[in-house]
């Protein structure tokens, strides 16, 4: 007798639990602004290495789209672990 494994494929969710509401739109996609700092953007990006996996978060002002940081971690520090997290470049970053 030949027993065949079928894998069953689940679409990913991040959400376990209860969902939260959404919060106000304060940008409204008007992504331009007078003054630098303030208003900032951010974002995740995922790269799969042979490594294994790392994640870069910029943060850019509005402004003139300059980079205040960039954020990486990878995927064993994903609890966000000082060790784990290393800002790139603090050029106009408060000091902690």
């Amino acid at each position: 007798m030949f027993i065949k494994n079928t894998p069953v494929n689940t679409a990913y969710s991040s959400y376990k639990d209860e969902i939260s509401p959404a919060v106000e739109n304060l940008i409204a996609r008007d992504f331009h602004t007078q003054k630098p700092n303030s208003k900032w953007l951010t974002g995740i990006t995922e790269f799969v290495i042979p490594a294994g996996k790392i994640y870069l978060s910029p943060i850019i002002d509005c402004f003139d789209g300059t980079v205040i940081a960039i954020t990486r971690w990878n995927e064993s520090a994903k609890s966000q672990k000082k060790s784990g997290v290393g800002c790139l470049n603090l050029k106009k970053c408060p000091s902690s």
